[in-house]
């Protein structure tokens, strides 16, 4: 099914680094399990690619949406990490935690009494195909507001319910359409989609958006383990 065009820009990010040559996906990346160059090459770039990416990135301005009507329901392809957990949502415990003023922890109930934010987005996977979906949650910028945090903080982690990880720079976990996910095209997010909640957004590659997510911690340095496919060779930063 072709894709419907997306609203004409002069020069995407990711063009602007494939051009230069500083693209860490471009340079390192196959597909989502394809084999990779050495973690060593990827540490020569990636500092440099992170630099010029965080300068490209407007943290306020939005990326393109569209229309109900272009969603495209069968186009969400499915990739396991390691299988699909059966989380009970009426006991499911959100951890925000870190370097925050009040961590604190939220039950569904209490995410879905924040303001509900739906988007129709396009989703890309660093394997080569793409879907436009419309999710619906809250704004992580949202949940970032009730933990307050503290100055020292610039990057977030996510830790998933299937031992999955991640990382992103303070900026793009706070951008207006960042999102945490529990609706899938109008309806509940599905378990094998990332049910209870996921994070969702049309400013990363697909990798990035952790599924089954139960802990968010605010941090002020990265660690050695920024993410379950960056430790494999990935691009750290991922930006669309």
């Amino acid at each position: 099914m072709q894709l419907p065009s997306s609203p004409r820009r002069i020069l995407t990010r990711r063009r602007l680094l494939q051009l230069s040559g500083l693209s860490g996906a471009g340079l390192l990346l196959n597909g989502c399990g394809a084999p990779l160059y050495s973690r060593q090459v990827s540490k020569v770039f990636e500092p440099l690619n992170q630099r010029v990416e965080e300068l490209l990135l407007s943290p306020q301005t939005p990326a393109p949406e569209y229309a109900a009507s272009a969603v495209q329901p069968e186009a969400l392809l499915i990739n396991s990490f390691n299988g699909t957990p059966q989380i009970d949502p009426d006991t499911f415990q959100l951890t925000v935690d870190g370097a925050v003023n009040s961590p604190m922890q939220l039950s569904m109930a209490d995410l879905q009494t924040m303001p509900l934010t739906t988007m129709v987005i396009r989703h890309v996977c660093v394997e080569g195909w793409a879907a436009i979906v419309q999710w619906g949650g809250v704004r992580l910028q949202d949940i970032a507001a009730l933990v307050q945090p503290r100055p020292e903080a610039r990057y977030v982690y996510f830790e998933s319910a299937d031992d999955y990880y991640e990382s992103w720079d303070l900026p793009s976990a706070l951008h207006p359409q960042t999102l945490m996910v529990y609706q899938k095209n109008g309806a509940p997010l599905p378990a094998e989609n990332g049910a209870p909640l996921r994070l969702a957004a049309p400013i990363k590659l697909g990798y990035k958006h952790s599924k089954w997510v139960t802990r968010i911690t605010f941090t002020a340095d990265l660690s050695e383990r920024q993410g379950y496919w960056e430790d494999r060779g990935y691009e750290w930063f991922a930006g669309l």
